[in-house]
């Protein structure tokens, strides 16, 4: 008779491994950013004001170094128009903190997949084209906006220069910090993604009621949203800047006052440029964006 040797109990498993901590200000299960509608509203409001204060404030500089308001020099235009980027920017930063630290990812400003976004990227860049011809065709309409004009910009080269800078790069990076990445996500939030997209087409349009000719609002709602889904899909701000900064590129190199129809490749090269250089650095401040997030 043999004897069965005793059973041994099993070895123990070690528990599971602590989830990920997510950082402050993001929501568990998405990942994304806890923002409210309130918070996109309100940052909306506070940068406009921040920007009619600075403008006034410039306006008030120049009368006394002696500009005429009635016909203001371009330094005024390009000043007043940088400071409301900047507002944009500082209105974000000042309202998103109040859910926590803020980091260049949250707001959009990551890494993504090259092919993928520009593949999307020139999606929505043809769905704009298409839609604007159409548009303009039904409604009659041949001329294009005047960017430059509306800066009060002369054919001063420096005025020029200054102006393309502020209309290609620097505007676009405000816009889309501003709207794509934090209004658009606050919205999601609060109504889900279809209401999100649109209500943020609206809102973009309608920042530009008092820069942009009446029949231009719904080609750029049209342009708010479709920025908006090239966010979802790349989840990304980066392809969305660079769409709105070519677009930006087209209407100023097109426009009468410049005349840079043959310079418009090289003019989105430079500004291209200039924001991969932006990414750069905040990459190389920042790290990149931690694992299991995602700012959309």
């Amino acid at each position: 008779m043999t004897t069965q040797p005793p059973l041994r109990p099993a070895p123990a498993w070690p528990p599971p491994p602590d989830p990920p901590e997510l950082p402050d200000g993001v929501t568990a299960g998405t990942g994304r950013p806890s923002w409210s509608p309130l918070h996109a509203i309100l940052a909306i409001i506070a940068g406009l004001g921040a920007a009619i204060g600075g403008g006034l404030v410039i306006a008030i500089v120049g009368v006394i170094f002696g500009a005429d308001l009635q016909n203001p020099p371009p330094s005024i235009a390009i000043t007043s128009t940088v400071v409301q980027d900047f507002c944009f920017i500082g209105a974000v930063l000042i309202f998103a903190r109040m859910r926590g630290p803020v980091r260049p990812w949250m707001l959009g400003l990551r890494e993504t997949r090259v092919w993928p976004a520009i593949g999307w990227t020139v999606l929505a860049f043809f769905a704009l084209i298409a839609f604007s011809a159409a548009y303009n065709a039904l409604i009659g309409q041949k001329q294009s906006e005047n960017l430059p004009e509306s800066l009060g910009v002369d054919k001063s080269n420096v005025a020029l220069a200054a102006t393309a800078v502020l209309v290609t790069v620097i505007a676009p990076i405000a816009e889309e910090v501003l709207f794509r990445g934090f209004v658009f996500p606050a919205l999601r939030n609060w109504k889900g993604t279809v209401p999100a997209v649109v209500l943020t087409g609206l809102l973009f349009g309608l920042l530009h009621v008092l820069s942009a000719p009446a029949y231009a609002l719904v080609p750029l709602a049209l342009f708010g949203s479709l920025l908006c889904l090239v966010y979802l899909k790349t989840t990304s701000l980066y392809p969305c800047i660079a769409l709105h900064s070519i677009n930006n590129c087209i209407a100023f190199g097109t426009s009468p006052e410049v005349g840079w129809s043959g310079q418009i490749v090289a003019l989105a090269a430079g500004s291209l440029a200039l924001v991969a250089l932006g990414a750069f650095v905040l990459r190389r401040v920042y790290g990149p964006a931690p694992a299991g997030v995602s700012p959309v």
